[in-house]
């Protein structure tokens, strides 16, 4: 007898463009999507023939907990459909994504992961912003801003001690706390950008240093969701647009510089 089967789905960033043809195919197919809510609704529309339940969360409100999504996941399957589990960004990287799995692999159900475009290296690209870029960053951390325990990882005091660019998810909340950290280590002018609901359309960037960032992202209001980028790799923007304006490309619109 069939009992059904539990595919992971990573949306991408947020631009609906940026799910990937295996991600779209798994949809078309699905009987059931359990979406979250950084996920873009334009995406359903590729699973036509699926019920849709938002299992997200707003605003730290959570329309069902984490052993309600597993349950309701593992209920579904077990009457022999195919579920869909929409996740934003890589269901890999701070997504949860390996629980869901292991929690259906546990009670005898297929599975299967379709990786997704993470956030932590695509909305940073898409303001040019490269994690990477030689004589510059050989290297970069990806840390969660806030553990289970609603603290800073203590990752970030070590990532602040290396050359390696820094990008922290969720982390807004904790904005003063990583600057301090950087501060401490005698980086007050390491350069910053925040990028607020990267890659969609209603997309927000400041730009500024370790000694700035806190007061400009109050000013500017910037809040969650949203990519904390640390390093010299930010300058490559501003880089960027200058050569851009030199020959007389003006299509790129960048806001405040470093």
């Amino acid at each position: 007898m069939y009992r059904g089967k539990l595919t992971v789905v990573g949306a991408g960033p947020g631009d609906v463009e940026l799910i990937t043809l295996k991600g779209v195919r798994a949809l078309a197919s699905a009987d059931v999507v359990l979406y979250d809510a950084l996920v873009s609704r334009e995406l359903l529309e590729h699973a036509p023939k699926a019920e849709k339940i938002f299992v997200g969360k707003r605003k730290g409100c959570s329309a069902y907990g984490q052993e309600q999504i597993n349950e309701l996941l593992v209920q579904r399957a077990q009457l022999g459909q195919h579920v869909v589990r929409l996740k934003g960004g890589d269901p890999f990287v701070f997504g949860r994504g390996a629980e869901e799995m292991e929690y259906a692999a546990e009670h005898g159900l297929e599975v299967a992961l379709v990786p997704g475009i993470s956030s932590s290296v695509s909305v940073p690209a898409s303001q040019y912003i490269p994690v990477t870029k030689r004589g510059v960053a050989e290297s970069f951390w990806v840390i969660t801003g806030t553990t289970r325990e609603h603290r800073l990882s203590a990752d970030v005091a070590l990532a602040a001690r290396s050359n390696a660019t820094v990008v922290i998810l969720m982390g807004m909340s904790k904005l003063p706390e990583i600057m301090e950290h950087f501060k401490r280590e005698g980086r007050p002018d390491t350069p910053v950008a925040i990028i607020q609901e990267g890659t969609t359309g209603n997309e927000k960037v400041g730009i500024g240093s370790v000694s700035t960032m806190v007061g400009l992202a109050r000013e500017q209001q910037l809040s969650n969701p949203a990519i904390i980028i640390i390093g010299e790799v930010v300058r490559h923007r501003a880089r960027l647009l200058q050569l851009q304006q030199e020959y007389g490309n003006t299509t790129m619109k960048l806001p405040i510089t470093v």
